[in-house]
């Protein structure tokens, strides 16, 4: 039985609840959904649950400590439950995709997002699997991107979200039961 570390972008606070920017909280909060609802701890400055799912143990994380600082959640956490490094999946927001696209990378640069890059410096690598879930970018070219993603998702791009979220957990499992590399093929574009 292997235990894998599901770790959602986000930051906290009601203000940025439904925000592009917390798109990874809305994925592990949608695949916990699923799984019953786990209840849910304070540990190492995230909200923290646990699951059984097909013989794995699941351990789900939503860092509390605000995006550019989410290493500071994950990097503990692997070594309090002694994760491997190839059983983190880190799921957060992607702008250099169309919003209800996704792609399953590993070993790639942060690309900009502080919450990779945060996580990345903490565990000294960037050697793990990553779903990036896109957001788009905004339609004017002048429009600040950080106001972008801290921004509400559109009516239209909700009424499409469950079915999105739902994809981004087919990846998810895929990524735990076929491996990394099935899974990127069945997944990204």
């Amino acid at each position: 039985m292997s235990s894998w570390l599901v770790v959602g972008l986000g930051n906290p606070g009601g203000e940025y609840k439904l925000t592009r920017h917390n798109i990874g909280f809305m994925a592990v909060d949608y695949f916990m959904q699923g799984l019953g609802n786990p209840s849910i701890k304070n540990q190492f400055k995230a909200e923290v649950a646990q699951a059984s799912w097909q013989g794995h143990t699941l351990y789900f994380c939503k860092p509390q400590t605000y995006m550019n600082l989410s290493g500071e959640s994950v990097q503990p956490l692997m070594g309090y439950y002694k994760i491997p490094l190839d059983h983190l999946i880190v799921i957060h927001d992607d702008i250099d995709q169309p919003f209800n696209q996704m792609k399953i990378h590993k070993n790639r640069g942060h690309g900009g997002h502080n919450g990779i890059k945060s996580i990345s410096q903490l565990l000294g690598t960037q050697d793990y699997a990553r779903l990036k879930l896109g957001v788009g970018r905004p339609e004017n070219p002048n429009y600040p991107v950080a106001d972008y993603v801290l921004g509400k998702f559109t009516k239209e791009e909700f009424d499409k979200m469950p079915d999105f979220l739902n994809k981004g957990i087919d990846a998810i499992e895929s990524i735990i039961l076929d491996g990394i590399q099935k899974a990127s093929t069945k997944f990204n574009g």
